[in-house]
C-alpha cells in the first residue's frame, strides 16, 4: 500500500545484511506505516472507546502495542530498547502514541537490517519456550497485525472510515484496484 504521507519513507528503509532478509525489513517498515496511518485516524475522545465492557479501550491497545513491542525486541530479540518506563509518550494522544511508535521502529529497522543468517536461525527464549529468532520476529509482526485489525473494527464501530491495508475497502479504492470478491477474480 502507498500512503499519502508514510511514517517511514521507502527510501529511508535500511538494506539488510543479505538480500534474502530484505523482506523482513521491508515488511516491518510497511507494518509500521499501516499502523501509523490507522492510529492517526483516532482522536483524543476515542481513546476511552471500547465496544464491550471486556474489551480493551483504544488507549489501552496503543499502550499495549508500544510496551509489548519493546518487550519483544528487547527481551526476546536483543535489540537496544529504552527502559520500559520511558516507552510511553508523555502526552496521551493518538498523535503522541503514533510518533513514539515510529521513533522506536526506526531504530529497530537498523537493528533488523544488520542481523545475519546465523543470528536469525539461532534459538532464543520466548516467554516459556525457545524459538528461532525469525519465528519470534514474525510472531511480533502478526501480533501487531492482530491489534491493527482490532482497531480497524473499532474505527468502523465509531463510524469512521476504514483505510485500506492490502487493497480497497468500502471507504477507499483507486483506479486499478482489483479486489478478489468473486470466483472469476480468484481464477485470474
Amino acid at each position: 500500500m502507498t500512503y499519502p504521507a508514510p511514517a517511514i519513507a521507502e527510501g529511508s528503509v535500511p538494506r539488510a545484511s543479505a538480500p534474502i532478509f530484505q523482506h523482513l525489513v521491508d515488511i516491518y517498515a510497511g507494518e509500521i506505516n499501516k499502523v501509523a496511518h490507522l492510529w492517526g485516524l483516532f482522536g483524543v475522545p476515542d481513546l476511552g472507546f471500547r465496544p464491550h465492557p471486556r474489551s480493551s479501550t483504544v488507549g489501552e491497545i496503543l499502550k499495549h502495542e508500544l510496551l509489548s513491542a519493546r518487550r519483544f525486541f528487547g527481551e526476546f530479540l536483543g535489540s537496544s530498547e529504552p527502559p520500559a518506563g520511558e516507552v510511553l509518550p508523555k502526552e496521551e494522544t493518538p498523535l503522541a502514541y503514533r510518533l513514539r511508535m515510529v521513533e522506536l521502529a526506526r531504530a529497530r529497522l537498523t537493528y533488523i537490517a544488520s542481523r545475519t543468517e546465523p543470528w536469525w536461525l539461532e534459538r532464543a527464549r520466548f516467554f516459556d519456550v525457545t524459538r528461532e529468532r525469525i519465528w519470534i520476529f514474525w510472531r511480533r509482526v502478526l501480533h501487531t497485525a492482530h491489534h491493527r485489525t482490532q482497531l480497524g473494527v473499532y474505527l468502523r464501530l465509531l463510524g469512521k472510515p476504514l483505510p485500506p491495508t492490502y487493497g480497497p475497502t468500502a471507504d477507499a479504492s483507486w483506479t486499478g484496484a482489483d479486489p478478489t470478491t468473486s470466483a472469476a477474480a480468484a481464477g485470474r
